[in-house]
């Protein structure tokens, strides 16, 4: 028993300690080793692979560029007049309803206009009494007129008489058989006489201004309520509610009772076969749009060409309004209503780098964009699987179509246009 006590106490020899260590060590770098090597594998099975009918992918190829800001339009009909009520009256009869078609002078609804009619009646006679008014007042200064020229003719014979007289004393004093007081007599008789008829011919100029003034002061009162009386008629007249062109009624007050005010819309008629565009854009486009300018229209699959029509110079809320008019503003695909994509052409770029437009692209700048590095498929790696890499790319303007590529692609190359933002930081994805 003491020898073997002694055996196990012996001390084991120091290769013997070396071999031991070396191996529990190469044990230990077997076993990191072939952890690395499965933490490898698992990392080359979990690289991300899609499906190439989930992307859009695009071409870099070289062509023109219609280069275009985006906006924003509502189809409405070219024409459109709002018929409001010219009188404050009540609704009696409604001759048509919402959809009908109406050509020029189509009855529409009638108001009451018994009390409009009365005071019509009224003025009509007042209009009669002022020109009767005038008609005095014309025979009134003719007869004036005429007393007063008589006045100046009686005047005048007897100024001339007594010219005859200071004559006569003139030629009697001369032969000695009159005196000189009657021939002063005489002159003084014939200066007071020149006088008055001086003083006569004055009143009857002042007088005929007057009566002239007054006179045109009362054409001029009547002109005006004559004016007034037609704007009546017309009132009148547009208060039997008609349609004022051919078109198609889109709205009207069918409410019969009820009370209208002046100036308060009972119907809308428009043109159904004819459209424009009513479009908004940023106002940090504003320097963009102009009337005349190039605008293309976009409803669903269909582009239509336009010319911007009118500008709105003012600001709301951050955008400004225009109107479109479609070269074919009949197009079939035209529907009041209807929204559209707008994009106003602001200048062409011819033979530049491009690719399609996709939900990626917010403007000018630069993108982080997966670059199919095996061409079209051409090229396969073993798994049968395109590698997508990411790369920066510069992007410059656009159009309804494409993106002008400034730097980081070349032509020929295929690249992701469609939104991988969920794959953003991803160094390498794979594609089926």
């Amino acid at each position: 028993m003491k020898n073997d006590n002694q055996t196990m106490d012996r001390a084991i020899p120091v290769s013997e300690q070396r071999k031991r260590k070396i191996k529990k060590a190469a044990m230990w770098a077997g076993g990191f080793l072939a952890a690395l090597g499965i933490a490898a594998w698992l990392g080359t099975q979990m690289i991300t692979t899609l499906d190439k009918k989930s992307l859009v992918i695009s071409d870099v190829d070289r062509g023109t560029i219609d280069v275009s800001v985006s906006a924003t339009g509502k189809v409405v009909p070219a024409f459109e007049e709002v018929i409001v009520s010219p009188i404050s009256s009540r609704i009696l009869e409604v001759y048509a309803h919402s959809g009908d078609s109406v050509d020029v002078g189509t009855p529409l609804l009638r108001l009451d206009l018994q009390s409009a009619e009365t005071d019509y009646a009224k003025a009509l006679d007042e209009l009669e009494i002022k020109r009767q008014q005038i008609a005095q007042l014309k025979a009134n200064t003719e007869t004036q007129l005429s007393d007063r020229q008589m006045q100046i003719e009686v005047e005048e014979m007897k100024v001339s008489q007594l010219e005859a007289q200071l004559r006569n004393e003139l030629y009697l004093d001369s032969l000695g058989s009159g005196t000189r007081d009657r021939v002063r007599q005489a002159e003084t008789s014939l200066r007071t006489a020149q006088l008055q008829l001086s003083q006569l011919r004055q009143q009857y100029a002042n007088e005929k201004k007057v009566k002239q003034a007054d006179l045109r002061m009362q054409q001029l009162q009547n002109g005006i309520f004559e004016k007034g009386l037609a704007e009546k008629r017309r009132t009148l007249d547009d208060a039997k509610i008609c349609s004022p062109r051919r078109a198609t009624l889109t709205y009207i007050n069918n409410e019969v009772g009820s009370t209208v005010g002046a100036g308060q819309k009972v119907a809308i008629v428009s043109d159904l076969r004819h459209f424009k565009a009513e479009c908004e854009i940023s106002d940090t486009h504003s320097d963009r749009v102009h009337v005349g300018g190039a605008v293309l229209l976009k409803i669903g699959k269909e582009r239509l060409t336009g010319t911007i029509n009118t500008v709105t110079p003012l600001s709301q809320s951050g955008a400004i309004t225009f109107t479109v008019v479609p070269d074919d503003m009949s197009h079939p695909r035209l529907r009041s209503g209807l929204r559209t994509e707008v994009f106003v052409i602001t200048s062409i770029k011819d033979d530049v780098l491009r690719i399609k437009n996709g939900s990626f692209y917010s403007g000018p700048g630069d993108y982080t964009l997966y670059v199919i590095q095996n061409s079209k498929f051409k090229v396969q790696n073993e798994k049968g699987s395109a590698v997508l890499l990411p790369r920066q790319v510069k992007l410059g303007e656009c159009n309804y179509d494409f993106i002008e590529v400034i730097s980081g692609l070349e032509e020929g190359e295929q690249v992701v246009v469609s939104d991988m933002m969920k794959y953003k930081g991803k160094e390498k994805l794979k594609v089926k």
